[in-house]
């Protein structure tokens, strides 16, 4: 090996095998992504201009050792000479000799000044004007960012444990080649959650909720999943669900897909979908996965107004039980 390829090959040593742009909206969750992912071994930076990277790239470490850590760069409108457009440019030229890919973190612009009002902050990009305004300036500023993003969280309705947990299934750096799965129960009434892959509707059977005994209950309770269980479509579509997902899962995984979540909804989320998807993530272990569950409103209490959604449902129960 001459002393050409040894300088290469020390090089590529002391390269980090992937680096990871982290941006997105104020407020959203880019200093908790960046703490994530320290505490996962990434090596972190924040707010670096990103023409500097080249030269980050080129100090050694401390040490002498070679580090190959992955790198998460933390880059938003704050930073100095911030130009989305012109980033995304860097990032292509980039990707022709590093590993570099973008997560975004977006969140509604309505929880985005929530979350101001609550911390008594000031917007970054509007500190003598309301929170809405800056919401607006730094989302078009941020829009190149954003449809060029590889991967895209949006947090409006995650706490900080939630982001933190995505985080982790996403990029731990101890994570096989199978996709991190994710089974969740929700309701309808209370907005479909942000981050599903595939999203299934089970108000098609029929609803514990207007049964006076079973109301209180909830999914994973066997007398409510006795009463799913008799309905007569249930079984077969079930059986069709689990189906198709042992089908859809090696498929994803072939694709290289690393993380999949599957949401299960009824009206109130605290019956029928929790039921379905306590069910189907026993059958996805059964298979050789390892689904994480999440019932998402499975604590919050049983409202008629909300229920009354499903007045169908409610008027087929009430004729069976008085027959």
């Amino acid at each position: 090996m001459d002393a050409f390829e040894n300088r290469v090959r020390m090089t590529q040593q002391g390269r980090p095998n992937r680096i990871l742009l982290v941006t997105g909206m104020s407020g959203a969750g880019k200093s908790t992504a960046l703490d994530t992912l320290e505490d996962l071994g990434w090596e972190v930076v924040d707010n670096l201009p990103f023409s500097l990277l080249g030269r980050l790239l080129a100090t050694p470490n401390p040490t002498g050792a070679p580090d190959n850590r992955p790198l998460a760069i933390g880059v938003d409108t704050r930073t100095r000479g911030f130009d989305a457009a012109s980033i995304v440019d860097r990032i292509k030229a980039q990707q022709a000799v590093e590993n570099i890919s973008t997560l975004f973190l977006d969140c509604s612009g309505s929880e985005l000044e929530r979350r101001y009002s609550e911390t008594r902050r000031r917007h970054p990009l509007a500190p003598d004007r309301p929170a809405s305004d800056g919401v607006a300036r730094e989302r078009e500023l941020l829009a190149p960012l954003r449809r060029w993003a590889d991967q895209v969280i949006d947090t409006s309705a995650l706490t900080s444990n939630d982001l933190k947990a995505e985080l982790r299934d996403r990029f731990s750096r101890d994570k096989g080649t199978e996709p991190t799965l994710s089974v969740m129960s929700f309701g309808f009434a209370r907005g479909l959650p942000r981050n599903a892959d595939i999203v299934l509707d089970m108000r098609f059977l029929r609803n514990p909720h207007w049964v006076p005994t079973l109301k209180p209950q909830t999914g994973l309770d066997p007398d409510v999943a006795a009463f799913i269980q008799g309905d007569p479509a249930y079984e077969t579509a079930a059986q069709q669900i689990e189906t198709l997902l042992k089908t859809l899962m090696p498929r994803y995984q072939a694709e290289g897909k690393s993380y999949v979540t599957i949401a299960f909804g009824c009206t109130g989320g605290r019956h029928r979908s929790v039921h379905i998807a306590d069910r189907v993530s026993k059958f996805l272990k059964s298979q050789g996965f390892s689904p994480i569950v999440h019932h998402r409103d499975l604590g919050l209490r049983s409202d008629d107004l909300i229920e009354s959604l499903d007045t169908a449902n409610a008027d087929q129960i009430e004729v069976q039980e008085s027959q």
